[in-house]
């Protein structure tokens, strides 16, 4: 069919006032146009040169976040609407950008956040350009502040001191403190030859996770992505609310080079390295994987095998505190409560079925992916999301909106779709429905929501060339409100077009560019109130099993923080949400002990937990030469210090387990900072139950979880989570104890608390210097008997208590 764009493109015979004002464009600002959308705040926003391609470029929904030439492009700003309609280039007015040929002083922008005062903005800035024919020189997104906001302000731009230099920085926030959390692809660790981590689907480049950056406390990684984060907010809770690339699967580029005939080239070259150490060896041919279960396409590893095969793939909101704990999807959302189809991951047993929508849930309305998500000023916990393709639109695509304070549990959260769901997908014939495609929605503190919106339906694809591109899609900053339908859609623009004439090596080849530049990532600019910084308490119940084992919590996380662990917990892993028909549920501990039984049918013994641990391993190569970057695969925990602390393995045990007690429960020491998933295992060590997520956890973090794959309210009898004091948590600390020579209220470290550790008592009392001298093997937190990460004076009444108990 004809496209026809919007009805404001001019006719022969006059220039409408839009048009006319995109002609007036000053060095710096535009005036209003008669008839312009009044706001209650201004509104900062970004200009972008259109790049038509949709595969890990600006737009795209992973692998947006790369500085170089091609994929980002060069010319576009940071812009502010006044309420009257009024804009004004920011950048350009602080002395940033080049017009014509954007060489050393171009820029491109992208993703800025209000300051909680409203005075002031971060936001991320490339420097610089191409300056002739095949310059490859590096260019990385890095954050900016930028101040002067005002019409009669004079804007100061400064880049923020101490982040990674040679790394791409990007959707930076303020936290409550005023620490700027941001996504970037810095490896892990910081280890130059891990970069750039590859994505677990196409092995592109992508974002390790989210950072803190603080002026004092210094820079730490929040998370461990294997395949990416997005968009961060700091939710009116105080809860970082982003968007996480959940791709826990095998490596497809590795299959299809397993499945290669013969005698013909590997398409992908995928092998093992080593290790992630500096001095790996590449093991070339080598592509061993040992979780999940293999994909579908690899019938010759699920021959003999009573699996499905796994596949993996969505774009979710997820949660965490500003510290990286108590990381998880959005109020313990998942594909149960979000997604339209979800497969069994066993064929033998009739109680494991497909999900197809058979079943009643409380949310009708499924989605595939959430992106960009924004919190509604004036409805804690709303978010309004885009659930768009991951090629094709750059992003674009249904506006939906979650309603989720922290209080509402996942089984009665429901999708209510804003614009028709016709607008999730580009479409060449679309029907009456479908509005165009739209990203970056903004509810407005005055109650207009507003949106990037692009009246083109059909995919974009380059309608000129690669010297000359240009894009089907006109991006601009709209209105959205009810149409006739039922549904929202996009009103009345907020903005002219922006146009501009350009020019830039890519750098093979000179692009040239004349004509609107995209408009989208906007963000209201007024003050806000700051949340309080949102602390996860350790629960009562496994409060109550540290204080009955004597050992400190404050204690426990400083050996905890030194030697870069974490401790994760569980009640009862024979339970399992009442929602997930797709792994088995009937389960009870090997044995005898604890069971959940929620069907007639088969029942699954759990003797252990086997964990594993995200390694930089995976490469790719072309005539056995290793290429750049390195994807993360799975591989049983081996991490040193997690190894150490945990009670020792029985001979004969699967590597990286640890023992289900007779109550259900676990506790582990894992490695912090990492990503890490697990599986249940039987007797023989065949998994039962596997973990479809990658999971990280800061260094100090204590995790309860009531159940190891999670309730959203009641399990597969009817029950409510669990409510156990953890056996496996006591018997952990009783071993750390002895391992430690933690023995509360030893202080002579004779391996007992009694009258004789009086006068050591007394020293560590008086004397702190004086005590670690004279025991110099002793633990002066042995004498903290209150548990508040102290010896002090404080302890002295629980102490006599301790010996006359004793």
């Amino acid at each position: 069919m004809t496209h026809t764009t919007r009805s404001s493109t001019p006719s022969r015979r006059f220039i409408h006032p839009i048009a006319l004002a995109a002609i007036l464009l000053s060095a710096t600002g535009m005036p209003a146009p008669a008839g312009e959308i009044q706001t209650s705040n201004p509104i900062l926003f970004v200009t972008q040169v259109p790049i038509p391609g949709d595969f890990i470029t600006i737009g795209s929904v992973f692998g947006n976040h790369r500085g170089d030439m091609a994929p980002t492009g060069r010319g576009g700003d940071l812009w502010i609407r006044y309420p009257d309609g009024t804009l004004r280039n920011l950048t350009q007015a602080a002395g940033y950008g080049v017009s014509g040929f954007q060489g050393a002083g171009a820029i491109a922008v992208r993703e800025p956040c209000v300051h909680w005062d409203g005075q002031r903005a971060v936001f991320s800035m490339v420097v610089g350009g191409a300056t002739q024919q095949y310059d490859y020189s590096e260019f990385y997104w890095q954050i900016y502040e930028i101040t002067g906001l005002g019409p009669s302000d004079t804007p100061i731009i400064t880049r923020v001191s101490s982040q990674p230099a040679a790394s791409n920085n990007v959707s930076p926030v303020y936290g409550t403190d005023d620490a700027i959390i941001f996504t970037s692809d810095r490896p892990r660790d910081g280890s130059a030859h891990l970069y750039p981590q590859l994505d677990e689907y196409e092995e592109a480049p992508t974002t390790t996770g989210l950072w803190r950056l603080h002026p004092t406390e210094g820079l730490t990684l929040l998370n461990h992505a294997p395949s990416g984060d997005f968009s961060p907010i700091v939710d009116s809770f105080g809860r970082v609310i982003f968007t996480q690339w959940d791709h826990l699967q095998r490596d497809q580029q590795a299959d299809s080079d397993a499945l290669t005939p013969p005698g013909n080239p590997l398409p992908y070259g995928t092998f093992n390295w080593t290790s992630e150490a500096a001095d790996s060896v590449p093991l070339f041919g080598n592509r061993t994987e040992v979780f999940p279960e293999p994909r579908a396409a690899r019938q010759d590893l699920l021959a003999g095998t009573n699996l499905n095969g796994h596949s993996f793939n969505h774009f979710f909101i997820w949660q965490m505190n500003e510290d990286g704990s108590d990381l998880e999807i959005l109020n313990h959302l998942g594909r149960h409560e979000l997604h339209g189809y979800i497969p069994a991951a066993f064929n033998d047993d009739p109680n494991i079925i497909d999900f197809y929508g058979q079943l009643p849930r409380f949310n009708t309305q499924p989605i595939i992916n959430m992106l960009q998500p924004k919190e509604d000023p004036a409805v804690g916990g709303r978010f309004f999301a885009i659930d768009a393709p991951e090629f094709q639109t750059h992003s674009c695509g249904q506006i939906v909106r979650i309603d989720a304070p922290p209080t509402l549990d996942a089984d009665h959260i429901s999708i209510t779709y804003v614009t028709h769901r016709d607008t999730s997908q580009p479409d060449d014939t679309p029907g009456p429905n479908h509005s165009g495609l739209y990203r970056d929605p903004l509810m407005l503190s005055n109650g207009m929501l507003i949106a990037s919106h692009t009246p083109e339906t059909r995919a974009d694809a380059n309608t000129g060339g690669r010297p000359n591109p240009g894009s089907r899609y006109d991006l601009r900053l709209k209105s959205v409100g009810p149409l006739g339908n039922g549904y929202w859609g996009a009103l009345a623009p907020l903005t002219p077009a922006i146009n501009k004439t350009l020019s830039y090596w890519d750098p093979d080849v000179l692009v040239s560019y004349s004509g609107p530049l995209w408009q989208w990532q906007a963000v209201e600019v007024r003050p806000r109130p700051r949340p309080q910084r949102r602390v996860t308490p350790l629960p009562s119940v496994e409060a109550q099993v540290f204080a009955e084992a004597g050992v400190g919590v404050a204690a426990l996380q400083d050996y905890l923080v030194a030697n870069e662990l974490a401790l994760i917990v569980s009640r009862n892993v024979t339970t399992r949400d009442d929602f997930d028909l797709q792994q088995p549920f009937n389960l009870r501990v090997a044995g005898g002990g604890a069971q959940t039984v929620g069907a007639p049918g088969a029942i699954y013994d759990v003797e252990s937990l086997q964990i594993v641990q995200g390694d930089q391993i995976r490469g790719l190569s072309y005539n056995n030469q290793p290429r750049p970057g390195r994807r993360v695969l799975a591989q049983y925990l081996h991490d040193e210090n997690a190894l150490a602390a945990n009670l020792p393995a029985t001979p004969g045990e699967p590597p990286a387990t640890v023992r289900v007690a007779a109550d259900g429960s676990l506790a582990a020491f894992v490695p912090a900072g990492r990503a890490l998933s697990w599986q249940l295992l039987d007797p023989s060590g065949t998994p039962v139950v596997r973990e479809r997520n990658w999971l990280s956890f800061g260094a100090g973090e204590i995790r309860v979880c009531t159940s190891c794959h999670g309730l959203s309210q009641y399990d597969q009898a009817g029950q409510l989570p669990p409510a156990n004091p953890p056996l496996a948590l006591r018997e952990l600390l009783d071993y750390w104890q002895q391992q430690n020579g933690m023995v509360t209220g030893d202080m002579n470290c004779d391996g007992e608390a009694n009258v004789l550790d009086i006068n050591a008592f007394v020293l560590a009392l008086i004397d702190p210097t004086g005590y670690a001298a004279m025991f110099p093997t002793c633990n002066i937190l042995n004498g903290d008997i209150d548990g508040d990460g102290q010896t002090n004076v404080l302890d002295i009444n629980p102490f006599v208590a301790l010996l006359i108990g004793g």
